[in-house]
């Protein structure tokens, strides 16, 4: 949305200089795989709004901001206690930033996109990038109306090749057409690999008073164990509403580990569960963030494409903060793409101006200076905060300049390795039961999520071989599927028609879109294509 508006502003002020060589508007298009713009989006969400203030100055005046922030505590909790740190760490210091539902900024942002002039397409999923020796000149949108045995149903319309000039992949993480992208031109080569981390968040209303408008609470620990990574936001925002949710890193060892789990059992401490008391749950979604920092960010710009925001692994990973940096790379995108029309030349060497321009901004100047932060939690919670530490004094070098990555789904170790259930780890490992009240199983949440898609389709969630899933994987990880997807899309099942006697079951209409499933299994057989456009989770107010 930054992009497209950054863009229609350029056009607009070169017309009104320049009469005689006006450029349009009209071949500017917007994809967006949901059925209303925002209904798919989700974040915690704080805002530092840096970049909206480059974009649109005065947007404060007018954009749906739930609270600023005006006080912040961390805490981290052993199983029944909580230590606060007598002073907020300075990357976790939030005065000056607004809690926001994401839903309703883009929302707002896609009403300011269609009142410029640039046409956005709704329930419109980009499925493949449309290349041309070596040059990517558009994109193939989804065919509609296809049934599950991948038949043409009475109300089939094939998908459009839509001809680009240049096209600007602004997907989020582990976008699809990024992915083909990376892959079809080896973006990732000496590059770290992107690591990743899930956010699963809840909305609740509480009683009064619980939780001040405009306060943030960050804690750590409990129930991870010192060898995993992550930890848990509480955002007070206005009318009572509290969001509440747990990251957890995509690359622990334990696959029996379930980040859903992991939430209710937070919720179960007794300083969170105080705080929820007498509340009610409203909503539930689930997504993941890059954690990999700047030496995973792959070229930016090529033969007739760019990536901006979380698809480029443009996150903060110390601050917990990408949208800032999402909007500020969709600006500088917007302005080498305007260059490149009023030059006419969308090559190459054009469009890689767009990385000198993220180089040369404020982008780099934040990425840089935490560039080595989450690898440096690789080895567990006590070596990274030493880490950390180091960093801080050397401006984000740390022991090493460029601290070497893992990619981590690579770090689960199997089965028989591991210590039985009734370890530290046993009240976060396999799906989460619920009361009902506080905590809540995840067919509960994915009810909350309102995802709904047509049923009738092909699964989007492609498993390149089943046979793996009931044997190999059965014996050496023990299915981590059926924990690390927050939505139960994957079961499981009784069957003596497969080696191993089970097989595997997918529930595609209960994704909610993560792309945990895309990041985590060991063996890099699930590929997440979009569905039927329009369909996924409906994330109101989140």
């Amino acid at each position: 949305m930054a992009c497209a508006l950054r863009l229609s502003q350029l056009i607009d002020a070169h017309n009104a200089k320049n009469p005689s060589a006006q450029l349009t508007k009209e071949n500017i298009y917007l994809l967006e795989k949901s059925r209303e713009t925002g209904q798919h989006c989700l974040s915690g969400a704080l805002l530092d709004p840096r970049s909206m203030r480059e974009l649109l100055p005065d947007f404060e005046k007018e954009a749906p901001l739930d609270a600023e922030v005006v006080k912040e505590a961390v805490y981290f909790l052993t199983k029944k206690s909580k230590f606060k740190f007598p002073i907020t760490p300075p990357p976790m210091r939030d005065h000056g930033n607004y809690v926001i539902s994401i839903n309703k900024f883009v929302k707002w942002m896609g009403q300011k996109v269609e009142a410029a002039g640039i046409t956005i397409f709704n329930g419109f999923a980009g499925s493949e990038l449309l290349i041309e020796n070596d040059r990517v000149v558009g994109v193939r949108t989804d065919d509609k109306g296809v049934d599950k045995h991948g038949e043409k149903k009475s109300n089939f319309e094939p998908g459009y090749d839509l001809k680009a000039k240049c096209v600007i992949l602004a997907e989020g993480t582990r976008g699809s057409l990024t992915k083909q992208l990376v892959a079809r031109f080896n973006l990732d080569k000496d590059r770290n690999p992107q690591t990743y981390g899930v956010g699963v968040k809840e909305l609740w209303e509480v009683p009064s008073g619980r939780i001040a408008k405009g306060e943030v609470i960050y804690t750590m620990g409990w129930p991870l164990t010192t060898q995993e990574y992550g930890g848990a936001w509480i955002y007070g925002s206005k009318d009572n509403i509290v969001s509440l949710g747990f990251v957890t890193g995509l690359d622990y060892h334990d696959p029996r580990i379930d980040p859903q789990h992991i939430l209710q059992e937070f919720k179960r401490h007794p300083f969170t569960a105080k705080l929820l008391e007498g509340g009610k749950m409203v909503r539930y979604g689930a997504k993941t963030m890059p954690y990999g920092g700047w030496y995973a960010v792959p070229p930016l710009g090529g033969d007739g494409w760019m990536i901006i925001g979380d698809s480029a692994g443009f996150v903060n990973s110390q601050r917990l903060k990408g949208i800032h940096l999402a909007i500020k790379s969709g600006m500088l995108a917007a302005e080498t793409a305007f260059e490149a029309m009023t030059k006419n030349d969308f090559s190459r060497v054009q469009l890689e101006t767009y990385q000198s321009r993220v180089e040369n901004s404020w982008i780099k100047e934040e990425l840089w200076k935490v560039r080595n932060f989450h690898q440096g939690f690789e080895n567990g919670f006590f070596e990274g905060m030493i880490h950390t530490a180091l960093q801080q004094i050397t401006f984000g070098r740390g022991l090493h300049e460029r601290y070497h990555g893992v990619a981590g789904h690579t770090r689960q170790t199997k089965l028989e390795s591991l210590s039985p259930s009734g370890d530290d780890r046993a009240g976060i490992i396999g799906p989460a039961r619920g009361d009902g009240k506080l905590t809540f199983d995840k067919l509960t949440d994915v009810y909350h999520s309102g995802t709904k898609h047509e049923e009738d389709q092909p699964s989007h969630l492609v498993v390149h071989d089943l046979n793996i899933c009931s044997t190999r994987c059965t014996v050496e990880f023990g299915n981590p599927c059926q924990n690390f997807c927050p939505a139960s899309v994957y079961e499981m099942e009784d069957s003596a028609d497969v080696p191993g006697g089970k097989q595997l079951r997918i529930n595609a209409s209960n994704c909610v879109h993560c792309k945990t499933c895309d990041i985590e299994d060991p063996y890099q057989v699930i590929t997440w294509v979009p569905p039927e456009g329009g369909g996924g989770p409906n994330y109101d107010g989140m």
